[in-house]
């Protein structure tokens, strides 16, 4: 009994050791065709050995190894993308794969080409062609090829960020949520401008027209459709921080994204907090509180004075502008005017978020995956 043991031991460490310093396969990597992008074709070419060197899967021969083994040789190295050519190359390197192809800039999108070649048969064992966002992430763009034609699965995330998949936003893949910071400023004009400049003992707020906002964005895409987007947004203000006041503001925005170049429209209802008195105004335009007594034909009526309470009030924002991207930080900037019977405010914001996926929808996209 002990013999076996001993014997069964010997075979497990003898397959251990084989699998361990079992040869992987050769293969070599020259230039990757650059058609349209600011890298080169040497550059390409690293980028792609670096990410075929990541995967562990190859023994991937060194460019300083390759340029030297083919110097001499009649191949062009520079323009070796054929598989004739790819083939040739390898018997002089004798590697058994020879990994070759493009990438393409085509409008917005980067297309990248790669094709593995079978070295003895001079056949093309696999290829692939993909098509991504320009966003300027071509380093993730040939991580996600070359795992492609490597067999290893892509992270998925990084996938639905690059590839533009036209499927409703609402999906398990692809739901969005973008959320940032805002600033900017509003100007009100009219009557209320009036009566933020003026002092506090006449009800005013001792206020410049022209008030700075700080706050936060949440952002939420429930449509997607090619270069159309319908989204919710909660923007979340406080405004008079230079006066010595708080003014705080909520608005939810029911908009639409549309164009390659992301011009957005919105509307919806703002609440805020504002100070407002009861009052009458006298035959010469003065400005008095009913608490301070009044004629009996006066018409009383209610607007902001700083001698009175805080009160919530309602108004409307019809908002437009247009999201900048660089990589996967966007930057939204939007004009907006909030139109009132007493004086109408225009303002600007800007502010930037990420791109991140649902965490609930990535959860339920995995516990469905574990259900198939």
């Amino acid at each position: 009994m002990i013999k076996w043991s001993i014997l069964l031991l010997f075979c497990a460490s003898v397959f251990g050791t084989y699998a361990q310093t079992s040869p992987k396969t050769t293969i070599a990597v020259l230039n990757i065709d650059s058609r349209g992008l600011p890298e080169s074709s040497e550059t390409l070419g690293y980028m792609v050995r670096l990410e075929l060197e990541k995967t562990g899967l190859y023994n991937v021969l060194d460019r300083y190894e390759a340029n030297e083994l083919l110097v001499k040789s009649p191949v062009d190295i520079k323009n070796c993308f054929s598989k004739t050519c790819l083939t040739s190359a390898g018997k002089l390197l004798k590697v058994e794969k020879m990994l070759g192809g493009s990438a393409e800039l085509v409008g917005d999108r980067v297309v990248i080409e790669l094709r593995l070649v079978d070295v003895a048969t001079g056949t093309v064992e696999k290829s692939d062609a993909t098509e991504y966002i320009n966003i300027h992430e071509l380093q993730k763009m040939l991580r996600i090829s070359v795992q492609k034609i490597a067999g290893v699965k892509p992270d998925e995330l990084l996938v639905n960020q690059l590839i533009d998949y036209d499927v409703p936003i609402q999906s398990p893949r692809s739901t969005l949520r973008l959320n940032g910071p805002r600033m900017g400023f509003a100007y009100t004009t009219g009557m209320n401008a009036q009566i933020l400049q003026a002092k506090r003992y006449n009800g005013g707020f001792d206020m410049s027209p022209v008030t700075f906002q700080f706050g936060w964005q949440q952002e939420f895409q429930y449509i997607s459709s090619g270069n159309f987007q319908a989204l919710v947004e909660n923007i979340f203000l406080i405004s008079g921080l230079e006066s010595g006041v708080v003014i705080p503001s909520y608005t939810p925005l029911l908009g639409f994204r549309f164009g390659k170049n992301a011009w957005e429209f919105a509307f919806g209802p703002v609440f805020k907090e504002t100070t407002t008195a009861s009052g009458y105004y006298d035959a010469a335009g003065n400005w008095h509180l009913v608490s301070e007594g009044m004629p009996a034909n006066a018409l009383v009526e209610t607007r902001l004075d700083s001698r009175g309470t805080a009160q919530l009030s309602t108004g409307l924002v019809i908002a437009a502008g247009r999201t900048f991207h660089s990589g996967y930080l966007n930057i939204p900037v939007n004009i907006y005017v909030a139109p009132d019977k007493n004086g109408i405010s225009y303002g600007a914001n800007f502010g930037f978020n990420v791109q991140k996926k649902d965490k609930t929808s990535r959860k339920m996209h995995i516990d469905s995956k574990k259900n198939d």
